[in-house]
């Protein structure tokens, strides 16, 4: 889904579909998973678009837990500013183009974000698990930041240096949508953590792309390198969460059969492996 695709999402009320899901669960032990078959009846937030695994009330609290962004004049701010200056300067790179393909949240494109580091294929046909768990994941990692972004109201970089971002079609929406903490950056390290579990011998590479695709909202010039980190530290808490939850434990015991087999098939990524490593290998100075 586009990042205006993905904010009208966020805006739907979760109750029905959420219901749906625990009603599912209700009377299941914690630690038993349901079976595979089950998946199949995925509740909806709205025809076509899964509800996640966690009920609202279970994702952690990002009003709780995260601080209130870095205030004027402090050095947090100053590190905010001088990592937006060097995002600014790669504009026009391959990894601007890269930052563009990495906003896109619509699937199926999305399901291949972590083709190149995980080295096989995501899709809805040969690895259906593991596409309904990335697909089923976004919404609870984009919930995971719902509830600061609206306390905070933080402006994003580019209404204030003035710049374009990678995706000018969605400006008018990100004007309006608070900065901090990030949604996409939660997205991606979730997916991250996520597709490490399936397949752990792959954990360095899909925790440095999971790293990368949090950067491309800097570099994208629509995100501060704050909003960065405490995305990742409400993805983290999240994935902590779905540990405890029967359906989600259900899918990933699929996936892990399906990224097996596609491993050892040797299934094709899908994407161009050779330009992405090129353009993720240009730095940007000052990222944590």
């Amino acid at each position: 889904m586009t990042p205006r695709r993905y904010m009208e999402t966020l805006r739907l009320p979760l109750g029905a579909g959420l219901a749906m899901l625990l009603a599912a669960c209700a009377g299941a032990p914690v630690a038993t998973p349901v079976p595979a078959a089950a998946a199949a009846a995925v509740p909806e937030i709205r025809p076509g678009v899964p509800a996640g695994y966690l009920d609202r009330s279970a994702i952690p609290d990002s009003q709780a837990l995260v601080p209130a962004p870095p205030a004027t004049g402090s050095a947090g701010l100053a590190q905010d500013h001088a990592v937006m200056q060097a995002a600014l300067a790669l504009r026009g790179t391959p990894r601007f183009e890269q930052a563009r393909l990495d906003a896109d949240l619509d699937f199926p494109f999305a399901a291949g974000t972590f083709s190149c580091a995980l080295g096989a294929s995501i899709d809805a046909q040969s690895t259906p698990a593991t596409y309904r768990l990335l697909r089923r994941t976004l919404i609870d990692g984009a919930f995971s930041t719902r509830a600061a972004k609206e306390l905070h109201q933080r402006t994003r970089p580019f209404v204030e240096n003035g710049k374009p971002t990678c995706t000018p079609e969605d400006e008018a929406e990100l004007r309006g949508n608070g900065s901090y903490p990030s949604g996409h950056t939660a997205i991606g390290w979730l997916w991250a953590l996520v597709l490490a579990q399936a397949v752990p011998e792959r954990t360095d590479a899909l925790l440095a792309r999971g790293r990368s695709y949090g950067e491309s909202r800097l570099v994208c010039n629509v995100h501060w390198q704050s909003d960065i980190l405490q995305g990742r530290f409400m993805a983290s808490g999240t994935f902590a969460r779905l540990q405890s939850d029967p359906v989600y434990q259900a899918d990933m015991a699929a996936a892990k059969v399906e990224l097996a087999a596609a491993r050892a098939q040797g299934s094709a990524s899908g994407r161009d492996c050779t330009a992405e490593a090129a353009a993720l290998a240009q730095a940007l100075p000052g990222a944590l």
